[in-house]
């Protein structure tokens, strides 16, 4: 065996090592993250033939939920299966990390620290379980890694990269939309040097036409396949995805600022060692691409403008790619942005609360209880619905879009209205939270408020993160454990 070869071997070990540290705590728990839940809850509700926007609503693409109802196939409830397969995704991550970090010059010591930094930042940022850029930022990382390479390709292996990495972000955009900004960005700089290397404007424009295509080709087929279905599904996938998005209204400003100062304080290793790379080698055309790469991904994160930890996901690769040269250099700033890494880690850690076996109990409770009726969980864990094996009594099964006043006139229904009509078919089993916000759609509170004073009895209550989960059953029936 080779040398480069056995570091490889060695590297890819070490990496797995610390997934494997910094995730395995959470395997099994259910209620890492609300978003993650309602995935596996759609993609298991496509197995029985529920259809994504028409049965069931979001506004995510529907490829993420096709990949969730591919892991539901494996064995057990789908908890563990999504989180090893997120847990896989982030290491095969990593290792495209690494090698991409040798594309712009860093040495085997800053390859693996970056890739071991991009471990850490994914976990701390919200992506400890099957967040949508746990996934989609392995596609995006191996087009961004084969972007990196383009100023020593030939010009017709820049033709095959150039599809590759089309072809892969389209892909990424069928689980979020936004990494079609970094996609232009990787199309456009395949363009730029195909035009260097000689290629004539024939050939410049067959190019792009291909690449447009491969990278739209998962969207377009998305879209055929719901216009056959006809107008109708048509437009309800079209408002999911698109035009309800534009419609939801903004959060206050100070907790947006905050939101933005948290994350910029969880990367700031990252970006200070990016900082001193950009400033020791901003002539280098590798290191270039890899600022317009990042550039991209922080275009993708301010579009969205909720600054939500998670969102800042895609930003973690780039980052790391960009800190690693300097990573490799002085061994004090290695140890220090290890350490300091390490500590916020930690930190975030000794917070989390152990809220997993609080979780299942609400939903042995609510399937206890629930017969062949469906139970309603106006705020709460839509996990609750797949661990009771629960029918669902709207169509908006997640609680926000229901319940939150950003959500008001952005799904495309009356959502006080909405629910006012599942109240009223009276559920056996509500689960609501007493949690303090100020973006309650009002509304749907009242309507909630007023069920439950008449016709529901509180019969469990949980701790879960600095509120409680709450259990309701409707009076006429008996309490069964």
């Amino acid at each position: 065996m080779t040398r480069p070869a056995a570091q490889g071997w060695l590297a890819a070990a070490a990496l797995l090592c610390v997934m494997v540290l910094l995730r395995a705590w959470d395997w099994g728990n259910p209620v890492i993250h609300v978003d993650e839940q309602y995935y596996l809850l759609v993609g298991n509700r496509m197995l029985h033939g529920a259809v994504p926007y028409l049965d069931i609503w979001d506004r995510k693409p529907v490829g993420l939920f096709l990949l969730f109802a591919a892991i539901r196939l494996l064995p057990g409830d789908g908890i563990l299966a999504y989180q090893l397969a997120a847990s896989l995704t982030a290491w095969v991550t990593a290792l495209i990390v690494r090698q991409a970090s040798k594309e712009i010059g860093a040495a085997e010591r800053g390859a693996l620290a970056a890739a071991a930094l991009y471990l850490i930042g994914v976990s701390l940022l919200g992506g400890r379980g099957g967040q949508a850029p746990v996934f989609y930022n392995l596609p995006v990382a191996a087009a961004g890694c084969l972007t990196l390479t383009l100023p020593r390709r030939s010009i017709n292996a820049m033709v095959v990269s150039g599809a590759a990495a089309c072809l892969l972000v389209g892909l990424a955009i069928q689980m979020k939309y936004t990494p079609a900004v970094e996609g232009a960005v990787m199309g456009l700089a395949h363009l730029w040097w195909f035009r260097r290397r000689g290629a004539g404007w024939p050939a410049l424009a067959g190019a792009a036409l291909l690449w447009s295509a491969l990278g739209a080709a998962p969207t377009l087929a998305v879209f055929g396949w719901y216009a056959a279905k006809g107008p109708q599904a048509l437009d309800t996938f079209w408002f999911a995805n698109f035009t309800s998005i534009a419609l939801r209204a903004g959060y206050p400003a100070d907790q947006l600022a905050m939101r933005l100062l948290g994350i910029v304080a969880q990367l700031a290793p990252l970006l200070v060692a990016a900082g001193a790379t950009w400033r020791r080698q901003y002539r280098s055309p590798a290191v270039k691409l890899a600022v317009c790469w990042l550039l991209a991904a922080i275009g993708g994160f301010l579009a969205i403008g909720t600054f939500f930890d998670h969102y800042a996901l895609p930003l973690v690769g780039p980052l790391a790619i960009l800190a690693a040269p300097t990573l490799g250099r002085p061994s004090r700033l290695l140890i220090a942005t290890g350490l300091l890494a390490l500590v916020l880690f930690a930190v975030e850690a000794i917070k989390r609360p152990a809220d997993a076996a609080g979780a299942r109990e609400v939903a042995r409770i609510v399937r206890a209880n629930s017969g062949s009726e469906c139970p309603y969980v106006f705020i709460g864990d839509t996990i609750t619905y797949l661990l009771a094996d629960a029918c669902l009594p709207t169509a908006y099964a997640f609680p926000n879009l229901l319940a939150y006043s950003t959500e008001k006139g952005a799904t495309g229904i009356d959502e006080a209205a909405e629910v006012r009509r599942v109240l009223a078919k009276r559920p056996p089993v509500i689960v609501t939270s007493d949690r303090r916000l100020e973006i309650w759609n009002r509304d749907s509170l009242a309507a909630l408020k007023g069920t439950l004073s008449l016709d529901y009895r509180l019969v469990y209550r949980t701790k879960r993160q600095n509120w409680n989960t709450l259990v309701y059953l409707r009076r006429d029936r008996p309490l069964r454990r």
